[in-house]
């Protein structure tokens, strides 16, 4: 497996991980009792998650450049 292939892989997994968060805040938006520094905290992870799959993907373009 070369070096483009793995930054592959981890944008998948980081997709996945970023979409069960989504799934998990919005679950959670609809309870009436909702911790919310619980929710900021993974409202903060998905945007870190969001963050570096943006990295990667340009990662993958400059390689294209290349």
């Amino acid at each position: 497996m070369d070096a483009e292939d793995e930054i592959r892989a981890r944008i998948r997994e980081l997709r996945v991980e970023h979409r069960d968060l989504d799934d998990v805040i919005d679950r959670l938006a609809h309870q009436t009792y909702v911790d919310q520094l619980q929710v900021r905290r993974m409202k903060k992870r998905r945007l870190l998650l969001k963050d570096t799959i943006a990295r990667l993907q340009s990662m993958l373009i400059l390689d294209l450049d290349a």
